[in-house]
């Protein structure tokens, strides 16, 4: 009797516990990704072309906001639509066209380079940046204000936008 009161214990002691584990918040038991491609599995140019991207901020040397308005990232502001096939246009956030040209990123995922043409493809100028931050959700790089001083900078902050390339 005693050993029979002891299993039945141990059994609904069992059958609470299981459905309880399963309810556990443990980062062990995370879903997997519904995507069947992470990022963590795309290269950085996959990555970049994969979005429309908007500038959302800017920050300083310091850490600090840098508005977006200012003098030191207003230049940078806008839509940005970088294409699989090397090509992007930019647009201010009023939809004006701002430039178009050819893009790549190195394959270590830490330079952007832009070259940018104007309507007959003709090259205006070409612009190494260094690439702070590429995943699927952010892509920040740095600008340097004044030319030949490192100390002083300014990080360009884009997020993913489903804003549409303008026609124009």
């Amino acid at each position: 009797m005693k050993l029979s009161r002891i299993l039945a214990g141990t059994a609904a002691a069992a059958l609470i516990a299981v459905p309880l584990a399963a309810c556990s918040s443990s980062d062990d038991t995370a879903a997997p990704a519904t995507s069947s491609v992470s990022a963590q599995d795309m290269t950085p140019s996959a990555i970049l072309s994969s979005t429309a991207w908007e500038t959302t901020g800017a920050k300083n040397q310091d850490g600090k906001d840098v508005p977006l308005t200012g003098k030191s990232a207003s230049n940078y502001v806008g839509f940005a639509y970088f294409n699989a096939d090397g090509t992007f246009t930019m647009y201010t956030l009023d939809d004006a066209p701002k430039m178009q040209g050819d893009w790549t990123v190195s394959e270590d995922g830490k330079t952007r380079t832009i070259v940018s043409k104007d309507d007959k493809g003709a090259v205006k100028f070409t612009r190494d940046s260094e690439i702070i931050t590429l995943t699927s959700s952010e892509f920040t790089y740095r600008t340097y204000p004044v030319e030949g001083d490192k100390s002083t900078y300014v990080d360009i902050i884009h997020t993913p936008t489903t804003h549409q390339q303008p026609s124009v």
